[in-house]
């Protein structure tokens, strides 16, 4: 438990005190960047950052690892009931949810984007491809534009909230299509390619290709460069999503700039790595992991002293 966090956000009650320390645990063993990211956040908004965290890593297990002889769509509706609970105010009989929903109420988060989320997990369960981009941008939404709206009231911003929002939303779809090119064999083997057909047929590679290459370890040329297109498009989502963490409130800002430096440098990867995603998972070193979270540490924490001296 770590008891700074949870003082500095004034959550005092035993049982959210342990439901809070539940969700740090899974954002520290599942979420290793985005929980690396939250530890420049200001220790008050850190809480809040993983009981996010520990809503969706619940709904997102449901759909991609479900247990032996579950079923997805029922346990996904149970998750949408107890969402029903949590905006009525009534209990939900789920102690990790008693976390969720105090952070819900005291940040006064909007229902539709949690709606939208369980929307595209139910996605999941039906629709293993997209033809286009356009048909995947109602995944994307739910799956990831509003994660970063979500994460919004945490952060705080310096202006209108409404402002920094499309420049949010702009980094969680970043973020994601950063997933799915990580994880391109890894959604192959549950029978989902994310990555659009039609934008892969233009470089002549289609879902036979990508499992020919997966299952025999031999590279195609044409996979590589219909990936590098995916890479440069990834980037410059994220050359648009930029502007927006100079909207945040100065605390924030180190936090969110490394989960973007961090994410990006999977990109990097994937890159150095030719390309080879199909029988690898791109992963960003440790040491280079916390060297980058460790500069922005030591910025952030020259910019506090400085204040603290005016």
């Amino acid at each position: 438990m770590n008891v700074t966090e949870l003082d500095a956000a004034g959550i005092t009650e035993p049982v959210l005190r342990r439901a809070y320390t539940a969700c740090r645990r899974v954002n520290a063993v599942h979420g290793r960047t985005f929980f690396l990211a939250t530890r420049l956040l200001p220790a008050r908004a850190r809480p809040a950052a993983h009981a996010l965290y520990g809503f969706a890593r619940a709904a997102d297990e449901l759909v991609d690892n479900p247990a032996p002889g579950s079923d997805p769509g029922a346990g996904l509706a149970r998750v949408a009931h107890r969402l029903d609970l949590v905006f009525a105010g009534s209990e939900t009989g789920d102690p990790l949810l008693a976390a969720f929903a105090d952070t819900v109420r005291r940040h006064h988060l909007d229902r539709a984007l949690f709606d939208a989320f369980l929307h595209s997990m139910r996605m999941d369960l039906s629709v293993t491809a997209y033809r286009t981009f356009a048909d995947l941008a109602e995944y994307t939404h739910g799956s990831a534009a509003v994660i970063g709206l979500q994460m919004l009231p945490l952060l705080g911003t310096g202006g209108p909230l409404a402002e920094a929002e499309p420049y949010a939303a702009a980094l969680g779809e970043a973020f994601q299509l950063t997933n799915f090119l990580r994880d391109v064999g890894e959604d192959l083997d549950r029978g989902r390619l994310y990555l659009p057909l039609d934008e892969l047929a233009a470089f002549g590679v289609d879902r036979d290709l990508l499992r020919w290459s997966k299952l025999t370890g031999r590279h195609d040329r044409r996979i590589r460069r219909a990936l590098a297109a995916f890479v440069a498009r990834n980037r410059a989502i994220y050359r648009r999503a930029e502007p927006g963490i100079s909207l945040l409130r100065k605390e924030s800002q180190p936090c969110v700039h490394t989960a973007r430096v961090l994410y990006e440098s999977i990109l990097d990867e994937i890159a150095d790595h030719d390309y080879a995603v199909l029988d690898r998972r791109a992963v960003v070193p440790a040491h280079r992991r916390l060297a980058v979270a460790a500069g922005a540490w030591a910025r952030s924490r020259m910019r506090r002293e400085q204040r603290s001296r005016v």
